[in-house]
């Protein structure tokens, strides 16, 4: 990075090239804004669950020209079918009959190919810094001057974090983790899964109280997710790849069906991601000249729907900033009473989540099978299809 030592009216620092940094970029780009990425992995993330774009997020990617890209990357998932610990299929849900027309206008795809279509779609028109972070922030009336871990100090006109639930910009500028971060109860881990996908229309779970194992086939490559229900485990680190494995295989051990197989792999995998399912909750998401966009000031839990909001969200960033490029205050408060609203619709389906994937005792687990076979639509509501939505992680670790 060059420095610089004068502010840039339309100069924006952007952290994080997931799916909410780049899609920002794009329209602030086109906007007339000078947008800066900085990502502290060496390259756009090729891996991560399959992830939903659906409702404004399916606007947003129509205006951005890459709708018929995602549709061409798509899954070929159509049910979710549950499976006893002896591989017999318990209960089935066709995503093809839930939400209608709505559920028409979703499209499935793996989290490393939305990362990627949205990053080539903002690549030309902003400058993108790999290998890097922001390591401090310094902001006055007229704009932010930001050190990095490895690059030459900067000076921007604002400041975004787009860098997900465990947020650097968040925590330099509105403080500690823990004071925002609340843990839902839950942890999940996945991992990409050797050998043949199998069904490629088909989400298999196996259940057991409080657990639940996950194959999606994804597109050929099939990928296991853990779910389990567990208090906060005390000292969780979500880049301590050892102790997830330690902890998965004591919360998993003795599970039927394709557990022990996936158990191995998990001994061995490089690429297995962990987080708790959590809620980031702020009473703010801009303070002066710093903002936060998706996951990092709102992520609903790591559990659906995450990508959607994070594109919906960023459209409504660069069009409120575009709308008052002269008032940031004003404008940061115009994106943020606008969004909030569809946060708070997503929070609301997330405890039917629970209790659709992951049943606490034997009974829930029959009821919801029963209830898949009898009258599937009533289990509607629940999103059965945010299933592997997240983009992370681990079991009944307490």
């Amino acid at each position: 990075m060059n420095a610089s030592t004068k502010t840039a009216d339309r100069t924006v620092l952007i952290s994080g090239a997931g799916i909410a940094g780049p899609t920002l970029a794009h329209w602030l780009a086109r906007h007339g804004f000078q947008p800066t990425v900085v990502e502290r992995a060496a390259a756009v993330r090729s891996s991560g669950s399959p992830v939903d774009v659906a409702g404004r997020a399916m606007e947003v990617a129509e205006r951005m020209g890459i709708r018929d890209r995602l549709r061409a990357a798509a899954t070929q998932v159509t049910g979710v079918g549950f499976y006893n610990g002896a591989g017999r299929r318990v209960g089935r849900i066709d995503l093809r009959g839930l939400s209608g027309a709505a559920r028409a206008d979703t499209v499935e795809l793996p989290r490393g190919d939305l990362a990627a279509i949205v990053h080539e779609a903002s690549r030309d028109d902003a400058e993108f810094v790999f290998g890097d972070s922001i390591a401090s922030l310094s902001q006055d009336e007229a704009g932010v001057d930001v050190t990095f871990e490895y690059g030459r100090p900067r000076r921007f006109a604002l400041v975004v974090g787009a860098d997900g639930l465990h947020s650097a910009v968040r925590r330099l500028a509105f403080g500690p983790e823990s004071g925002f971060v609340r843990h839902l109860g839950m942890y999940v881990a996945t991992m990409p899964l050797a050998g043949a996908a199998g069904d490629l229309r088909e989400v298999a779970i196996h259940n057991a109280p409080g657990r639940a194992l996950c194959v999606h086939p994804g597109c050929g490559r099939p990928l296991a997710a853990f779910m389990v229900r567990s208090a906060a485990v005390p000292d969780f680190d979500h880049r301590d790849t050892e102790q997830h494995r330690r902890l998965l295989t004591a919360a998993f051990a003795g599970m039927g069906w394709r557990a022990p197989e996936v158990l191995a792999q998990v001994r061995k995998s490089e690429e297995l991601y962990v987080d708790a399912v959590s809620q980031v909750r702020l009473p703010q998401w801009s303070r002066g000249r710093v903002a936060l966009l998706g996951d990092a000031a709102s992520c609903v839990s790591l559990f659906g729907g995450g990508s959607s909001l994070a594109m919906a969200g960023a459209y409504g960033l660069a069009d409120a900033l575009a709308a008052d490029p002269a008032d940031h205050r004003a404008a940061l408060a115009r994106y943020e009473a606008a969004h909030r609203g569809l946060v708070d619709q997503a929070r609301q389906s997330v405890r039917a989540a629970f209790a659709l994937l992951v049943p606490a005792g034997r009974g829930g687990i029959l009821a919801r099978n029963l209830a898949t076979r009898l009258s599937p639509a009533v289990l509607a509501t629940a999103r059965a299809g945010s299933v592997l939505k997240s983009r992370a992680t681990p079991g009944d670790y307490s």
